[in-house]
């Protein structure tokens, strides 16, 4: 449900983001405009920051409103909801290989020729995904989505950025930024609804006339303003090496539970692939002249650090955005629309709060913000933690509102620490890598999370069934009551196995919930073995509330 965003830089050269999640980070500040274009006025202006403005909405809001349509979706196409789960994990790990590409694509064929053909195939890849007529087409398309969607948010910051006058450049980062933050409200909610009203393609068939209508005016406007051409090498082994060993551990992940993970000879052979590759570019990235990942960064005690925490903190957030709704439509009797209504507050304090963290993370201590953030989190995860069968709307509710707070709090001041102290002609690759390593944690908390959820809710079942003798005590008594209503003792033994799974279920999802409110705490140690970066007082500051 967020979309994050690596810093503009000033050939356009920023890497690819994804908007996998509910909450998005705002841009980096640039050090100047991708070419030498005087800023654009009046009308112009105008239709150039709707143009950008809706293309970001869309990228951001298409990874937000998938979320509450799993199980529609799941059970349209004949699979489990774990299994419909990979409509996200695809996307996110697709998105996530893309990241190292977008610099040397942006030098390749210039920022507006690219940002104007990745959202005309974003549109191409959408209009596929609502056609598709089963999960493995699904999948496949939104793979492809996911490839063409990275360009989009580096890319609309950079060109929106040359657009306005540099003493104007804090307005259009506010701007930017209201827009990817008001997608994750709107997601939940209009894809809630059109799943209930409609049907789940058009989650996907919406982004066509919007897409269609971004990439026209943005081709109108700044095709006369492209950023300068040349050809660069590309690292081709190392590129492949990261599909490969990337791939195979996601693979691994979202198809363990099914094929009883290492007792799978597919599995063990998955495994073997991913370490192996994986060790692989290591020594290749390592010792090439030119690496599509700069691993070096890895030197700094910030970087390492930083971007340990936000990926590991943003693996536990978006397995548990995912699992949420998950549990309210299975177990809890909540439609599409009203699992989007529990999840769209998470919002409302984002937008209020981050306005004050960009501007203050300059002059406060960022680590005792991202403390702030962890510490809400952990308190928010608590609360879902005493979720019950009986909880209602109002008490599902409060959390998320809450969790907005923390997600102000979360993204700026750590991506603030984790770049403070990088030359500035590195930034563009230790963003593009600190995104890499987070979107590609995503994918695997969203497949961790729901495995974990299916195994203790087998382990709960078994538990709380194992006292029961059929024929005897409670057993007997509910399945009295229930014929007693008319039910056959086939049908009432289905429902007393329905009320246990809902139990069961239920305490599992208590279980990952309680378990990442006690890793979010952990998680603070990583903060403070960061460095403080250097404080700065005005237009320092905004810069350095950018610099995410």
């Amino acid at each position: 449900m967020t979309a994050a965003n690596p810093t503009a830089d000033p050939a356009g050269l920023a890497p690819a983001t994804a908007a996998a999640a509910s909450a998005p980070t705002p841009p980096a500040a640039p050090s100047g405009p991708p070419a030498a274009y005087p800023p654009l006025k009046g009308t112009a202006l105008l239709l150039g920051t709707l143009s950008l403005s809706l293309a970001t909405f869309m990228n951001v809001l298409d990874s937000s409103i998938a979320n509450v349509s799993i199980p529609a979706i799941a059970g349209d196409l004949g699979v489990s909801p774990g299994q419909g789960t990979w409509v996200i994990t695809s996307f996110g790990v697709a998105n996530a290989i893309s990241v190292p590409l977008t610099g040397w694509l942006t030098q390749r064929f210039g920022a507006v020729r690219l940002f104007t053909m990745s959202v005309m195939l974003f549109v191409l890849t959408s209009w596929l995904c609502g056609f598709a007529s089963s999960l493995e087409m699904l999948i496949f398309f939104r793979v492809l989505q996911g490839l063409v969607a990275g360009p989009m948010i580096p890319l609309s910051q950079t060109l929106l950025l040359a657009s306005y006058p540099k003493a104007l450049a804090g307005t259009a980062l506010a701007l930017w930024g209201v827009t990817t933050l008001v997608a994750p409200v709107v997601g939940p909610l209009l894809g809630g609804w059109i799943t209930d009203n409609v049907s789940w393609p058009w989650i996907f068939y919406i982004n066509v006339p919007v897409g269609l209508l971004a990439g026209a005016l943005t081709w109108g406007i700044y095709r006369k303003r492209e950023t300068p051409i040349r050809k660069l090498p590309i690292d081709t082994v190392g590129l492949s090496l990261l599909v490969l060993w990337v791939g195979a551990l996601q693979l691994m992940l979202d198809k363990g539970k099914e094929l009883d993970w290492f007792a799978s000879g597919e599995i063990i052979t998955m495994a073997v692939v991913a370490v192996v590759a994986f060790a692989v570019f290591l020594v290749w990235e390592l010792t090439d002249k030119h690496p599509v990942v700069d691993l070096k960064l890895f030197k700094g005690r910030n970087f390492t650090f930083g971007a340990l925490a936000l990926s590991v903190a943003y693996a536990l957030f978006f397995g548990n955005v995912v699992l949420l709704p998950l549990w309210l439509q299975q177990w809890m009797g909540y439609t599409a629309t009203s699992a989007g209504m529990a999840l769209a507050p998470v919002g409302v304090f984002a937008i209020l709060l981050t306005p004050l963290v960009g501007k203050k993370v300059g002059q406060w201590d960022p680590r005792r913000m991202a403390t702030g953030a962890f510490v809400v989190f952990g308190v928010v995860l608590w609360m879902r933690s005493q979720f019950t069968v009986q909880t209602d709307f109002i008490h599902i509710l409060i959390p998320t509102l809450l969790q907005g707070a923390a997600m102000a709090f979360f993204f700026i001041p750590l991506t603030t620490l984790t770049l403070s102290g990088i030359a500035p002609d590195r930034i563009p690759a230790a963003a593009g890598l600190s995104n890499f390593v987070r979107i590609t944690a995503g994918a695997m908390g969203t497949s961790i999370a729901t495995t974990l959820w299916e195994s203790r809710a087998a382990m709960h079942h078994a538990h709380l069934t194992e006292g029961l003798v059929q024929g005897q005590g409670v057993f007997a008594q509910t399945l009295d009551t229930l014929t007693a209503t008319g039910l056959t003792q086939l049908q009432a033994l289905a429902q007393v196995n329905r009320l246990i799974d809902q139990q069961a279920y239920t305490r599992a999802a208590n279980d990952i919930f309680l378990g990442s409110a006690g890793l979010f705490l952990l998680l603070i140690g990583l903060i403070w073995l960061t460095r403080r970066p250097t404080r700065t007082t005005g237009a320092g500051a905004a810069d350095a509330a950018g610099a995410h």
